[in-house]
């Protein structure tokens, strides 16, 4: 008699070459350069998207896209400075299939943007939040946000009252909290999408334990010390860290879905739907954070409902 009480796992792991052809499609990847966003350019490319690599100093970005194979052009983006958000997305023409929030800064010492904001907060959630609503009108697919397990670390909330934690920074917190705003951020976006009649889906993804570049930033000696030895011994490559990205990028999956590895401890493995804290789920704190990095950017609601001759729903630039 069959056993049927245990889940079947399919023999072949999903992976890269599993993502569809994306001959004609368009990918716009923020820290396409190095690490995470490169291997995701990398595989993008592949399949027969054309990935557009928005990074910091194009120089870079030219070095990293010459050795990509596939069609790819590099633009100037800074997620730190608004005015270069603003920029990025006014010079933007034509339609994108994929957009992929993924540049992001790691427990940095304490520092601040252009516009003041605290580095992480600032770069890692504000910045993608100006930049998705600016473009939100030439999205036609998905918007995948790159967020961390560490949204549970920290204090484990947004800290409303001053999210630039002024008088109490901690790297580690900091961090925790731009991972948490990522998540919560793509809560409400994809509760906009939906009460706006759109078909484009938000979702988030964490790469579990990957060697990237990031841990070498960290402020803290020992934190830089343990990782390079956990980079070695635990973490799996870039490559495997980008699959979670790539799986919500490709596979059909529901608005709102968040995709991690599937190991012990969401630390490695191959990519699935995964849980969040119960402070990621909080429609309010999702709310409450949208207003906040509204008046924050003065980046308002890319899209608004609005019914069209026939009485249907239609779509226009808010």
């Amino acid at each position: 008699m069959t056993d049927t009480s245990k889940t079947t796992r399919p023999a072949h792991k999903w992976n890269a070459t599993h993502l569809p052809d994306l001959s004609g499609r368009t990918a716009v990847i923020t820290g396409a350069n190095s690490g995470l966003g490169l291997a995701t350019a990398e595989a993008l490319a592949r399949a027969g998207a054309h990935v557009v690599f928005a990074v910091r100093d194009p120089a870079r970005g030219d070095a990293a896209a010459a050795n990509v194979s596939g069609s790819v052009e590099v633009r100037r983006l800074d997620l730190a400075d608004l005015a270069s958000v603003r920029e990025f997305a006014a010079g933007w023409q034509g339609p994108i299939d994929l957009l992929i929030n993924n540049a992001g800064v790691m427990m940095l010492p304490e520092q601040r943007t252009k516009d003041g904001f605290e580095m992480q907060f600032g770069t890692n959630h504000l910045g993608h939040f100006a930049l998705t609503n600016l473009l939100l009108p030439y999205v036609t697919d998905r918007v995948v946000t790159v967020s961390s397990g560490l949204h549970r670390s920290g204090d484990g909330v947004i800290h409303f009252e001053d999210v630039n934690l002024r008088g109490r920074y901690s790297p580690t917190r900091a961090y925790a909290q731009s991972k948490l705003a990522n998540l919560l951020f793509t809560l409400e976006l994809q509760r906009r999408l939906t009460e706006a009649g759109s078909a484009v889906r938000a979702l988030a993804a964490h790469p579990g334990y990957a060697a990237t570049n990031l841990q070498s930033h960290t402020a803290n000696p020992f934190m830089r010390a343990f990782m390079a030895v956990g980079n070695k011994v635990l973490a799996q490559d870039d490559r495997s860290g980008a699959l979670p990205t790539l799986y919500a990028a490709g596979q059909d999956l529901p608005g709102a879905a968040y995709v991690g590895p599937d190991g012990l401890g969401e630390m490695r493995g191959a990519p699935t739907l995964v849980g969040r804290s119960a402070a990621a789920s909080d429609p309010e704190a999702a709310r409450r954070l949208w207003t906040l990095s509204e008046e924050m950017t003065g980046v308002e609601w890319g899209l608004a409902a609005v019914a069209g001759p026939s009485g249907a729903e239609g779509l226009r630039q808010g």
